[in-house]
């Protein structure tokens, strides 16, 4: 089972997924509040198994409503996703991958990690 780590730093807080091999599977962006941060969490858990999934790698891809998991290329040449939540606002973001499968399995694993996960405050 996964777990959700909550950092705090300079008084803002993010948050990182990870899987049950203590793997980082997405980390989110800085919020103002430790309640905004949990809420934040709250929406990676309900968003993410039912997301649609848009690969934007692909030539002429198929735009999808959100929410959804958005794969695409980065500059360095890396798959990366982000999940998206029903209102458009990105919610969490991936490390870069060299292999598509690879990303596509770190998006199966949030899908089945974040409903359950345990939230706990990441040790100074």
């Amino acid at each position: 089972m996964g777990k959700f780590l909550i950092r705090e730093k300079n008084g803002k807080y993010s948050f990182r997924l990870k899987a049950g091999n203590g793997e980082v599977i997405a980390t989110s962006q800085m919020y103002k509040s430790l309640k905004t941060c949990k809420e934040g969490i709250q929406s990676v858990g309900n968003n993410a198994p039912v997301a649609n999934l848009e690969d934007q790698t692909k030539e002429g891809f198929q735009v999808q409503k959100h929410p959804k998991f958005e794969v695409y290329m980065d500059n360095a040449g890396e798959f990366r996703f982000r999940l998206k939540a029903k209102n458009g606002q990105n919610i969490c973001a991936s490390e870069g991958y060299s292999a598509l499968k690879s990303c596509l399995n770190g998006i199966e694993s949030v899908r089945k990690n974040a409903p359950d996960s345990k939230v706990e405050m990441e040790e100074q």
